[in-house]
Formats: structure tokens, sequence, C-alpha cells
């Protein structure tokens, strides 16, 4: 426990998992919120935003003090979530453009293939950015490489972020509502002859951009690329939610049956442009960003209502988590940091994205079992790129030698606390060491903030914080426990093949 909302929460007795007679392997929905933060749930003790649904989550499962994304972005966060890999072993691994080629080799062994070899049938619904095809894609036709070939059996996504272009849903590699006599064209280099962009035409913009989102303009909200055609298939912000949420539903109404079923749902909320459906406008006082919050809540109270409604909560293991850490101004003039308040997205901790500080990777975790798991707080250090070693142990999967991923599935289910030893994190190629309470951070230097406004990490020195008694990274314990440093720069620098 961190800091004084969590010391709030009960700590309840170990879980346990039902021993009931055998039955057919627990279909898994993860759902992944995008750069949501600890201290924007309630769960974790906000007292600005309410998110009744994830609460539910949270007080009827295993609730995590500890948890992490291997990175503080979401592309390197995402791939090493699929693939049980750290993320800075790709040097590719990165904030990807809109058109960029498939992240994932399609020979790497993936967690949704690990669960197609078990029986299940895979499908990825939403927010996608580990690229599509092969680096020159024809949006015409249909795209390949893409999720469809790196595990999952049925595909409807976004291809990166919702402020990036392509502006359109591609569903199974085929771009959603395309007209052949309107074809689309994408460029991250040059905008094409003749289209607005956020410069040239400011006023058809309804949201204006604060830092590098003035290229193409689409739904009145300019975006990060070019983007040419494609009319009817571009998607309408604030009907994102709805769409995806009518996806989600329609899979588990027409999947195989007889099949367990591992649904990837990632939300787009909070992250920019945040245009949420105007049934949430003015939800909460802190403007669109928390009016985002309650509609992604809103989200995942649909699909688990819905798993209820289906007969399917009772065999259905639900993992609730975010990609990264959160970020308030981030590239729109939204009055996300005006109408800020006394909310803390951070929770207390230091960072947030972009961050190499605690912040960055430090994220909501929770898994919900109904009827399988007793509710309780759980302070044991766990990461995201675990879960296809312990879901690999759940359902009897084949895990391959030389992942980063660990088995954690008695941590994830609550028979122990007792998680990772140690853990490496990752933010924009620099890299930092956490082991146990502790977490060391080499001298970077460079910008010390961003224009998001959140530190970076760039301390200049070495950075050793210990977070149990310094939860806030405020005071740098380096110069004062010499034989601590050199044994954690030492553990660092074996896990990660680097000489410091």
């Amino acid at each position: 426990m961190r800091n004084t909302a969590l010391r709030l929460l009960p700590a309840l007795a170990l879980a346990s998992v039902s021993c009931s007679e055998k039955q057919q392997n627990p279909n898994i929905l993860l759902i992944v919120a995008d750069d949501l933060g600890l201290g924007d749930v309630s769960a974790y003790g906000s007292r600005t935003i309410c998110t009744p649904n994830i609460d539910r989550l949270a007080d009827n499962g295993i609730r995590f003090t500890n948890g992490y994304a291997t990175s503080s972005t979401s592309t390197p966060s995402r791939y090493a979530l699929f693939t049980g890999m750290y993320p800075w072993r790709n040097a590719e691994a990165k904030i990807l453009p809109g058109d960029a080629p498939l992240l994932i080799d399609t020979e790497m062994p993936t967690m949704p293939k690990m669960l197609q070899a078990e029986g299940y049938q895979t499908a990825a619904i939403g927010k996608w950015h580990l690229g599509m095809g092969d680096g020159d894609t024809d949006w015409n036709k249909p795209i390949s490489p893409s999720a469809n070939t790196v595990g999952f059996d049925y595909t409807c996504l976004i291809a990166a972020t919702n402020d990036r272009v392509p502006t359109v849903y591609v569903e199974n590699g085929l771009v959603e509502g395309l007209e052949a006599d309107d074809p689309i064209y994408v460029s991250y280099k040059q905008n094409f002859e003749g289209e607005p962009t956020a410069l040239t035409h400011p006023e058809m913009m309804k949201m204006k951009w604060y830092d590098g989102h003035f290229n193409s303009i689409v739904n009145g909200i300019p975006r990060i690329g070019f983007m040419k055609g494609g009319q009817k298939a571009r998607w309408v912000d604030e009907q994102m939610a709805d769409y995806f949420i009518g996806k989600v539903k329609n899979y588990l109404d027409n999947r195989d049956k007889d099949k367990p079923f591992f649904l990837y749902y990632g939300l787009h909320q909070p992250h920019v442009p945040r245009a949420p459906h105007q049934r949430f406008v003015g939800s909460t006082d802190l403007g669109p960003r928390g009016d985002a919050v309650v509609e992604a809540d809103w989200c995942v109270g649909e699909v688990i209502s819905y798993l209820e409604k289906s007969g399917l909560a009772e065999n259905t293991l639900v993992i609730f988590t975010s990609d990264n850490g959160p970020v308030v101004n981030d590239g729109y003039c939204d009055d996300s940091e005006e109408r800020l308040g006394t909310h803390d997205p951070r929770n207390g901790t230091r960072g947030g994205k972009y961050s190499l500080f605690d912040g960055g990777t430090h994220i909501p975790l929770i898994i919900y079992w109904k009827g399988h798991l007793t509710p309780m707080l759980s302070d044991a250090l766990v990461s995201q790129h675990d879960f296809f070693a312990s879901i690999g142990a759940l359902v009897g999967g084949s895990v391959p030698e030389g992942l980063d991923s660990q088995n954690h599935l008695d941590a994830f289910l609550g028979r122990t606390q007792q998680g990772r030893v140690d853990l490496i994190h990752e933010a924009e190629g620099r890299l930092s060491y956490r082991k146990g309470k502790y977490s060391l951070l080499p001298p970077y230097t460079g910008l010390v903030r961003n224009k998001t406004l959140n530190e970076l990490g760039n301390l200049g020195e070495w950075g050793l914080f210990d977070l149990e008694a310094d939860f806030g990274e405020k005071h740098n314990i380096a110069a004062d426990n010499p034989e601590l440093l050199e044994e954690m720069k030492s553990n660092f620098s074996y896990i990660c093949g680097l000489n410091f």
C-alpha cells in the first residue's frame, strides 16, 4: 500500500480459486484503457471522478497496488502485453504512425496464438497501435499482415490512436464502409494537393490543437498525418464508444459457443482527442478528459452487464488495466489542465505518460472472476507482460522458453502476494529498474519536462528511490546508499546487457 488513499482500502484475506469439478477453460476478457491513471479510478482513491463499473470489478476481485505496464507509452506497452517480451529488445517498438507496418513478426509466439492452440477463439476489438500491413499499405485492399496474422481470429480495430490518420475502422483487414469510387490515401510525409489542414483552414476545426496536431481535419478535429478520400468510411469520434460496444456484443452473440473465447477490448479513452458522446459531456467538472473517463467506465459496465445477461460471467476471467500512466494536456486545447482542480490522475506518483518515474508505468490493474476469487487488495509486484506465461499456466498452454514473461498466476489469482522480484521499465528508449521497493533511474540528460508538462525522469545523475517510504520519488537516496546503488546497477546491467 503506497499512499493515503490506498491505505484506506481494506486488506482482505487471501483469495482462492474455486475447487469445483473441472470445467472448460475460462473465457478471458482483457480490457485495456488508454492513458488512464491510478488517480482516475475511484476504487484507487479518486474523489473527483466516479467509476462505479470499474469499482465493481475492483471491489469483487483482486485489486493490485503494484501493477505495472512495461512502458510509459502505448505501442511498446501493448507489444510486451501480447508477446511476453520486453519492448526494448525490439528497436522498432516505439510510438508508431498510423501507416506503420505490423510490429509483431508473424513468426513470433504470441499470447493469442498460444490460446488458439488450446482451442480458444480469439478477437481483438478497439485500439490496436501495433501496425498494419507491410509498410506500403494500400488501404483500399485487404491489409496483410495484420492482427489476424498474429493470433486473432476476428478483429475490428483502429490502426493507431484516435488522433492519427487513417480515421477509419478496419475489420478483418478491410476498411469498413469504404466505397470503391472514393479510395482512401494516407501519408505521414506530405499533404495531398488541395486537402485542408488545421494550418490552412482553421475555420473547419471544432477542437483546437495545442501541439503537433495540425494536419488533416476529420470530424472537425485536426490529426497527426495526412489523409484523402474515404469520406463515408471515416469515424465520428463521439460515436466510437457505442460503435465498439456494439462490435463487442455482436462478437459475443455470434462466437462459436462450443469454444472458450479470448477477447482483447482496447478502449480509446481517455486518450486525445477527448470527444465523448454528448450524454457524457458535463458528467464531471474536469472537462472532456474527465468525461471521457466516465465514458470508459460506462463501456466497462456495458460489457460486464452483457456477460451477465448472456450467462457468461461465472466462467469469464476479466482483466482490467491501462496501457501506461496518465497525461493531462497531450496536444489539444481541451481545458484539461485548466479544469484539473484537485484531481490527481497520477495518484501521488511522479511522472506519468512518457516518463521513467514511477507514474509512467504504475497503472490500475484488476482481476475479476465472478464466483472464483475472494476480493482482496494485493501489494504483489506484477506486470502486464506476465499475462502470457500466467494465462498459459491457467489454461495449460505451451509457453515457449526465452520469454521475459514470468508465471505469476498465483499472484494474479490472489493465492499469494509474492510477485516479481524485479522489473525493467521503458520510456521512449530509456530504461529504469525496479527491484523490491527500490527504483533506479540512470543519469539521462535532455528535457526535464515535455510539452505535456509531465516530468520525463532525466535527472542527469543516478536516481535511487525508496517507493515505500517515498511514493512520490521526491528524495534521491543514491548518494547516501553507495552499496545499494552498486548492487542495483549491477542487477540492472546484467538483465538489460548494458554497462554502467
